[in-house]
């Protein structure tokens, strides 16, 4: 996907402040805002994942032979062999030896990407220094002056997960949507708003009613790179959509389901493909698509749609069960390659909320 680009304001006396940030109520997410289109400068990184087989040993795909012969090789190296659960009810045997330590080279990381993800007793730990392993735009750019830098990861998340009838959201200081599996955050929301006069906005503080998106529109440039992506202020490199430089090493495409990364709950992630049956897994996969649609009855205290259109604003989306495949969460229950009986899922969607907002499992 490409770089969301600011569009010429249509009206003189719309002020926006020259910051941005992301994470909703994350205030201290600023970035600089600017007419100039983002360029972007891409490196090579070669870096490759070690992590355990299904039978539980260890494959390393630094383009080693491996002597598990279900193991599956990207063009890359990259092992994609995940394993599959060991019992109904768990994650575990899924990526519980998931180990990931190589030089990004790309021109605005030019650090070591790290990230361990382990399964002890109950818990699925991940330990991580936030850096991608993949190739990012520039950073800083005119839509985010931020520079990436390391940052401390650490969290544990349950290997029993429960679904529940409750959605709680998260995001900015409520705390990250889940993380890819290579140590990045997933952070969907912004903290960027607009009045309701759409006079003053800012892209820090959601001070505003409106809360401004970082995808799918066009009014307002948040930086980001082709990954969906982009800096807070304190260097955290996070994805707001579909991770494409992520899923591209994982050898992600419409010929297999992709697990990337763990949600808050303990639940899995998948990248845009699913069975085109939830129950079946001799189905057909298709891309997935969230069942948000566009408000038919506008209110009248929203900024002017002829200055803001339609899917700039959070509350321009509502959730209309039915309409796409997926829940409020951007997830639901069905068969995967790592869970042939069936478990709850989430998926990163082209289509809106892009990356879920919400978990529908136990906190």
């Amino acid at each position: 996907m490409n770089t969301v680009h600011k569009r010429t304001m249509l009206v003189t006396w719309v002020s926006v402040l020259l910051l941005s940030a992301c994470g909703s109520g994350g205030g201290s997410d600023t970035q600089a805002q600017s007419n100039s289109l983002s360029a972007e400068t891409n490196s090579t990184n070669t870096g490759s994942a070690t992590q355990s087989d299904s039978t539980g040993g260890t494959s390393t795909d630094n383009n080693a032979p491996s002597d598990d012969s279900n193991t599956e090789e990207t063009e890359s190296g990259a092992n994609t062999d995940t394993g599959t659960a060991l019992t109904s009810g768990s994650t575990d045997g899924v990526l519980c030896d998931y180990f990931y330590n190589e030089f990004n080279d790309s021109a605005s990381v030019q650090m070591t990407s790290n990230a361990d993800w382990s399964c002890t007793g109950s818990t699925r730990q991940l330990t991580a220094n936030g850096i991608p392993d993949h190739e990012t735009g520039t950073f800083p750019n005119p839509g985010n002056p931020n520079t990436i830098s390391e940052t401390a990861v650490s969290v544990s998340y349950t290997l029993t997960p429960e679904q529940t009838d409750t959605a709680s959201t998260l995001g900015g200081p409520r705390g990250a949507t889940g993380y890819v599996l290579n140590g990045v955050k997933i952070d969907a929301n912004t903290a960027g708003s607009c009045d309701d006069s759409g006079n003053s906005c800012s892209l820090v503080g959601n001070t505003g009613n409106w809360h401004i998106e970082a995808l799918g529109q066009t009014s307002f440039d948040f930086g980001t790179d082709d990954n969906n992506a982009h800096v807070q202020p304190n260097g955290s490199y996070h994805y707001h959509g579909m991770p494409e430089g992520f899923i591209a090493l994982r050898g992600g495409d419409s010929t297999s389901m992709t697990l990337i990364g763990w949600a808050a709950d303990g639940f899995p992630i998948y990248a845009r493909y699913g069975y085109s049956d939830a129950q079946d897994a001799t189905s057909s996969l298709k891309a997935m698509t969230g069942s948000y649609q566009l408000v038919e009855n506008v209110s009248s205290n929203r900024p002017s749609t002829s200055v803001y259109a339609l899917g700039t604003f959070a509350q321009d989306w509502e959730y209309v069960a039915g309409s796409g495949d997926l829940d409020e969460c951007n997830g639901r229950y069905g068969v995967t390659p790592e869970f042939p009986q069936g478990i709850y899922h989430y998926y990163a969607t082209d289509t809106y909320p892009y990356f879920q907002r919400c978990v529908k499992g136990q906190l």
